[in-house]
């Protein structure tokens, strides 16, 4: 009979212990998740906050440089990154604040930044590297420099830094990967302070009991207007 019983109770004993083991494996994924989240968000801020001053910084700096060809004789002449073209760094300002608007925003919307978050390191890039072989920024100099409309341009050279702004745009497109891939798991700044707000709500709501030998729970409830003697 005792062997009986024990083969009854076996199965509960292994059922009962297998559904602490499972909630054990759940919160060991749910931390594993939070902590990936933590890490993707800083590795995000960091690829973009990085490749929106690198694009910035690229943007001002000599990208081309020659001599114009007018009768007078050789005037040398240099465009940086905004003669020649201003769309890597008004990309990297969309870019920035994208990555910013991220986490004020959740579900489709936050799919929805991140996307214009890579869409605009993508098209840094693509500016960028168009622009590294650009010789109409240097003519429009050489026609500042001579008088001449049509001043043509010899003994052109570029500079690297075209290549130095594609890499920070590069560097916006992963960080707008990062927060498509990984963006679900972060927290929003909303959500936040909506969570700490509930429970303060549920301890000084209207007509919760007050303990006679707690002074400060007394006071605390004639400074909402309550009386703390009621239900005492």
């Amino acid at each position: 009979m005792s062997s009986v019983s024990r083969g009854l109770s076996s199965p509960r004993s292994s059922t009962a212990g297998k559904a602490p083991a499972a909630a054990a494996g759940e919160g060991r994924g749910g931390g594993a998740a939070a902590r990936g989240g933590r890490g993707s968000i800083g590795i995000a801020l960091l690829l973009g906050a990085v490749g929106a001053a690198v694009s910035l910084v690229a943007g001002g700096q000599t990208w081309a440089e020659g001599a114009s060809s007018a009768a007078q004789g050789a005037i040398p002449v240099a465009a940086d990154g905004r003669d020649v073209t201003g769309l890597p760094a008004a990309l990297a300002i969309v870019g920035l604040a994208a990555l910013v608007a991220v986490f004020a925003v959740r579900r489709i919307g936050r799919a929805a930044v991140a996307a214009l978050l890579a869409l605009s390191g993508a098209g840094a890039v693509l500016t960028s590297v168009l622009g590294a072989s650009d010789t109409a920024a240097l003519r429009a100099e050489a026609a500042k420099a001579t008088g001449l409309a049509r001043a043509g341009v010899e003994h052109v050279t570029y500079t690297a830094w075209p290549w130095v702004s594609a890499a920070g745009g590069a560097l916006l497109l992963l960080a707008g990967l990062v927060a498509l891939r990984h963006g679900a798991n972060w927290p929003a700044m909303s959500g936040r302070y909506e969570r700490g707000a509930a429970p303060a709500r549920t301890r000084t709501g209207r007509g919760a009991p007050v303990d006679p030998d707690r002074p400060e729970e007394m006071w605390k409830a004639l400074d909402r207007g309550e009386d703390p003697t009621h239900g005492a």
